[in-house]
């Protein structure tokens, strides 16, 4: 099944890209969760226009990319959970939880996706996490997990 992606997907494209995927995982994935377009002849030259808009932004995203990770490396955010004996946490913390803290701390704000985590993070004390901005830039933030 070919398709056009209207936004990034991570592993298939980004936004504009004709990709080829299983007939299931297009009809019954991508599509309702509005990530791709049917791949149609009109449809495929309102991607080439996507893709050129994608590509002049390219490079002015990518000075602004640098600025944001500048300030992101600066940032060390602090997030309180509930952890019990020996500072093991009830659960983890998710990207949602350090992308809202990010913001909380005057930082930029970010898109949970965006964010990737080596490990769940299910202790207290200091983690790093890295951000990617830009497919070209990637950003760490310290995160401290602190007890409730």
């Amino acid at each position: 099944m070919k398709l056009i992606l209207k936004q990034q997907v991570a592993g298939l494209g980004d936004a504009g890209d004709i990709i080829e995927v299983k007939d299931g995982f297009g009809r019954n994935y991508l599509i309702p969760q509005g990530f791709a377009l049917l791949a149609t002849r009109g449809v495929e030259k309102d991607a080439a226009a996507i893709r050129k808009g994608r590509e002049v932004r390219a490079v002015n995203d990518l000075v602004a990319a640098q600025e944001i990770a500048k300030q992101l490396g600066s940032m060390s955010v602090k997030l309180t959970a509930k952890s019990g004996d020996g500072g093991r946490l009830f659960g983890s913390v998710q990207t949602d939880d350090i992308a809202a803290a990010v913001s909380r701390a005057g930082g930029p704000k970010l898109d949970k996706r965006l964010i990737t985590l080596k490990s769940p993070i299910k202790t207290l004390g200091s983690h790093t996490v890295t951000v990617k901005i830009h497919p070209e830039v990637d950003a760490t933030v310290t995160v401290e997990v602190v007890k409730l």
